[in-house]
């Protein structure tokens, strides 16, 4: 067999490795089971974009940004279901699920595990999600998708978290091309390698404390801010740059008698109610509208810590209800 024949031959069996876009990291806390994250790596995958997947084994959703500290964490290589989303053979697909939290993931995969299972798939950008459920007001606090992007942040990885803001339906079509066109304006000024990847600069990189679009472009850039996405129900097709609303749980727990005849207590919110402040995301999204949310990455008082300044700056939005300093 001529070289020229062996070399058709292998480029046949062999998929060649599209590597023309950015890689994106992604993980949820739904699990990678889930019908969001899956919704959201098949689009990736049709557009393009080379892909490294770690999640959750299981559903960790509410578990904010615990961590399994001194535990021994299972990771399983899931190219079974890569294969069933991978529609281009040529973009990298790789995915695998770790028995831990949401953060847990972060940390595995950005502290060493992609060097260690696919170092040609170092990120430049991380995703969390597509969530089912709404990621707004103080569900912040307590989200495993919104932690994750913050993990990522705080790891010097520019981030994403998206969700949907609804349980009626599970049609993630349009919260994930909604998250992909955000994504697409981030990637028009990122560096393929992140600026200040792992922090090894500490807090000595001067942190940008101005208002215009390119300062904000870099403290995304930095991880010191990321953005919050919640789609609604329905979309009307607008989307909106929004503050954080203000949401309040009511009743949340139930109490049980057991057998033996002590109580237990179940958390669990009986009530919700939200106050309808415009320009807040509980706004927006109960408006039909998908809502952009830039979110501090460090606390205030915290030497990378953005001011509140800073971010009002980067909540204003163009005539597409874009932030201004993704135009």
């Amino acid at each position: 067999m001529n070289k020229h024949l062996m070399n058709r031959l292998h480029e046949l069996i062999v998929p060649r490795s599209d590597m023309s876009k950015p890689v994106l990291f992604i993980t949820n806390d739904d699990g990678i089971d889930a019908p969001g994250i899956q919704a959201l790596i098949r689009e990736l995958n049709i557009q393009g974009f080379p892909l490294f997947v770690l999640a959750p084994s299981t559903e960790q959703s509410a578990t904010g940004m615990r961590i399994s500290v001194r535990k021994k964490l299972k990771i399983s290589n899931r190219q079974d279901i890569a294969e069933k989303l991978q529609s281009d053979v040529n973009v990298p697909l790789k995915m695998y699920s770790l028995d831990g939290s949401p953060c847990d993931c972060v940390i595995a995969a950005l502290d060493g595990g992609i060097k260690m299972l696919e170092p040609e798939l170092m990120p430049t950008i991380c995703i969390s999600g597509v969530n089912q459920g709404p990621n707004v007001s103080v569900d912040i606090m307590h989200s495993g998708t919104v932690s994750a992007a913050r993990e990522s942040a705080l790891y010097g990885l520019p981030s994403i978290a998206v969700s949907l803001a609804t349980y009626e339906h599970s049609n993630f079509e349009y919260s994930v091309n909604g998250a992909i066109k955000i994504l697409k304006s981030c990637l028009n000024f990122l560096p393929r390698v992140p600026s200040d990847f792992l922090r090894k600069n500490g807090s000595r990189l001067p942190i940008s404390l101005e208002s215009d679009p390119e300062s904000i472009r870099k403290n995304f850039t930095l991880g010191n801010i990321f953005l919050n996405l919640n789609a609604p129900t329905k979309w009307n097709g607008k989307f909106s740059t929004v503050s954080l609303g203000s949401r309040w749980y009511r009743n949340a727990i139930k109490s049980h008698n057991l057998d033996d005849g002590s109580m237990a207590f179940e958390v669990g919110a009986a009530e919700i109610i939200e106050e309808e402040i415009p320009d807040s995301d509980c706004f927006s999204v109960s408006s039909g509208e998908y809502a952009i949310s830039p979110i501090s990455s460090w606390p205030v008082n915290h030497p990378l810590g953005v001011t509140r300044e800073v971010l009002v700056a980067a909540t204003n939005s163009d005539e597409n209800g874009l932030p201004f300093w993704l135009s």
